[in-house]
């Protein structure tokens, strides 16, 4: 018997990871999520959108003692601010 595809648009793809539809195109396009394109329509199979959420679970004891350098993050250990920060924050305080 034929397996039957689940298919998602983007929208519904984005808002089952939680991203904005700008990161879900950029995972696709770095070629981290698999996409298909129909046309103008662009459709992700659920099976492939489950499988990458479970390439990026974080491992327990990989992360060590730092917070994610993302929007607003830094590469120093938590609880440890930069002289730069610190200065920034008297003078805005």
């Amino acid at each position: 018997m034929e397996e039957t595809i689940e298919w998602m648009s983007t929208a519904d793809a984005a808002e089952y990871l939680g991203v904005q539809s700008r990161t879900l195109y950029r995972f696709i396009d770095e070629g981290d999520l698999a996409a298909y394109r129909f046309g103008r329509v662009i459709r992700l199979q659920r099976r492939d959108v489950i499988a990458f959420v479970q390439s990026c679970r974080i491992e327990p004891g990989t992360m060590g003692a730092h917070e994610p350098n993302g929007r607003g993050g830094t590469d120093e250990p938590i609880g440890v601010a930069s002289a730069e920060t610190t200065s920034i924050a008297s003078t805005t305080a």
